[in-house]
């Protein structure tokens, strides 16, 4: 039997209750709602079924969940008795609330956990990516989601991406962003802390003196970073100077590159999952 969950009815959009879920695509307002500071703080927001689902389970705590009537026994299954706030609302009150048609009918808040450091992110890794100016959260949110999905095992960004733990790339990721251990890094000195602790730095590039990924010499056991930039400059020249190899993803004539997450994808299966014939990484 399902443990007993209180579910509070909403039917003013103005209650006060709901303060954490208003507007959620305005920028300016959502940044003084969910403002972190340098020592931690701050909110986070899962929209989706499976952003919830992992929601749980995070680093992250719950404060309360938001949820469509019609879909309130949905969630409280997915709660299991969770010690969470839960409320349900009709469709238009929770679209007079949150701004926008929230058809995944689901939505929770919860507190922003202390950021992760460097060492601790990367110590027991094997498999980490390293993103420089990545600063569109659903380009982001694709990337970790691949990242999950491939074999990586920690996320490294630099001061110019943008946040991991947006509302955007928390749905995009489909929650992985959650999950995935993340630390802001000093740049470009985290290559260099890399390097030190045993990690081959590979940087993708579209440029023509690069290595094709076909052809690097992927050794068993390395330890592996995957490094990429933005899409248009892609990564500067003092990222790339600090990485270990340069490596391109070979295209047919006329070309000249792939979108960052998709480039990221096919790195990441290269790299990180053991491939026929070249034993288990």
């Amino acid at each position: 039997m399902r443990p007993t969950t209180a579910v509070n009815e909403i039917t003013d959009p103005s209650d006060p209750r709901l303060a954490p879920f208003r507007r959620l695509k305005d920028a300016a307002f959502r940044r003084s709602v969910e403002a972190r500071g340098p020592f931690g703080g701050g909110m986070v927001v899962a929209e989706g079924w499976l952003p919830v689902e992992r929601l749980f389970g995070s680093r992250h705590e719950p404060i309360a969940v938001l949820t469509s009537t019609g879909r309130t026994e949905r969630a409280l299954d997915l709660l299991a008795g969770r010690p969470v706030t839960v409320y349900s609302a009709s469709p238009d009150v929770i679209t007079a609330v949150v701004g926008f048609d929230l058809h995944r009918g689901i939505v929770a808040v919860a507190r922003r956990a202390r950021p992760l450091v460097v060492d601790d992110v990367i110590a027991p890794a094997r498999h980490v990516v390293v993103t420089e100016g990545v600063n569109d959260a659903e380009n982001l949110g694709s990337l970790i989601r691949s990242a999950a999905a491939l074999g990586a095992h920690a996320l490294l960004t630099d001061p110019t991406t943008c946040d991991p733990l947006s509302r955007r790339c928390i749905r995009v990721s489909t929650g992985w962003a959650l999950r995935l251990p993340t630390a802001a890094a000093p740049w470009p000195g985290a290559i260099t802390t890399l390097r030190d602790q045993g990690f081959r730095v590979v940087a993708l590039t579209p440029r023509p003196d690069a290595v094709p990924i076909t052809e690097l010499d992927a050794a068993v056991g390395q330890r592996t970073a995957v490094l990429v930039g933005a899409e248009g400059p892609g990564l500067s020249d003092a990222a790339l100077d600090a990485a270990t190899d340069r490596v391109r993803i070979p295209m047919t004539h006329g070309v000249d590159s792939l979108n960052v997450a998709t480039a990221a994808a096919i790195a990441f299966h290269r790299l990180f999952i053991p491939q026929e014939g070249r034993g288990d990484r």
